[in-house]
């Protein structure tokens, strides 16, 4: 499982998925790999998305995940059909789903959970 952004928020969540048994693969930015978590750690968001079905990214803000996701050797390039991306970040939801981004390739349809209560 892809894990990027193992900050203040995303370490202790990417702790747990290992404790529960998932593997963590991620690339480091600002934040060093905790001692207590066990991941690997490749050179790229790409080649996470080539690795893993699942990537989760957790950012501080909506420029860090277009970059992630969209940026060079980003997501976006390692990403295939069938592979989901989930996006936990603090940010707007909308952002990251603009249209002129999602047609650049047709692996990905953008999904929304969002409760309008």
């Amino acid at each position: 499982m892809g894990f990027i952004g193992l900050g203040v928020m995303g370490a202790p969540m990417a702790r747990h998925l290992a404790g529960a048994g998932h593997e963590i693969v991620t690339v480091l930015n600002r934040s060093p790999l905790s001692t207590d978590l066990k991941a690997s750690v490749v050179t790229s968001p790409a080649e996470v998305a080539r690795i893993c079905e699942i990537i989760i990214t957790m950012l501080p803000d909506t420029p860090d995940v277009e970059r992630v996701l969209f940026g060079s050797s980003g997501v976006l390039e390692g990403i295939s059909a069938g592979k989901l991306v989930i996006d936990m970040s603090s940010i707007s939801p909308i952002a990251p789903a603009r249209p002129e981004r999602a047609a650049r390739t047709p692996t990905i349809r953008p999904s929304f959970g969002l409760s309008r209560s």
